[in-house]
């Protein structure tokens, strides 16, 4: 995967574009459905090619403050700054059950050890799986009934 395709399928700060149910290739008619009568848009408006792109979903902010440290500083990846982890990486518990915010430490860390291209290969489907479908078993971490 060259430079250009990794930061599509990234976001810099460690969420997965390439699995993400909005993104482009990933979209469903039915999802753009269900968004866009809760958004009040168009279903054919919902789709993202992720924030490096003029084409976000639109359930995104335009200005993710993430997205902007991270041009500001000049890295492609939060990973690779000074200051990560930094406040903007505080886990939260509202709605994290739906928004993968938690996941995004865990993420480039992975990221970092294991490198770009390996981590989105091997690693990136499983771990969102396990956080959206895996039950907490104290001392052990998520499990799916699958492992």
């Amino acid at each position: 995967m060259n430079r250009e395709e990794l930061l599509a399928a990234i976001a810099p700060c460690g969420i997965d574009c390439v699995n993400c149910p909005v993104e482009e290739r990933n979209v469903t008619p039915e999802l753009q459905a269900r968004i866009g009568v809760m958004l009040g848009l168009p279903p054919e408006t919902i789709f993202c090619k992720g924030c490096r792109s003029d084409q976000k979903a639109p359930l995104c902010p335009e200005t993710c403050a993430t997205f902007v440290c991270s041009v500001s500083k000049g890295v492609d990846f939060c990973f690779a700054c000074g200051e990560f982890p930094c406040s903007k990486f505080n886990p939260a518990s509202d709605r994290a059950d739906k928004l993968p915010h938690n996941l995004k430490v865990y993420n480039l860390c992975r990221m970092k050890m294991m490198g770009l291209e390996r981590w989105l290969e091997e690693d990136a489907c499983s771990t969102s799986f396990r956080y959206y479908r895996g039950k907490m078993v104290i001392g052990e971490g998520p499990k799916t009934g699958e492992e």
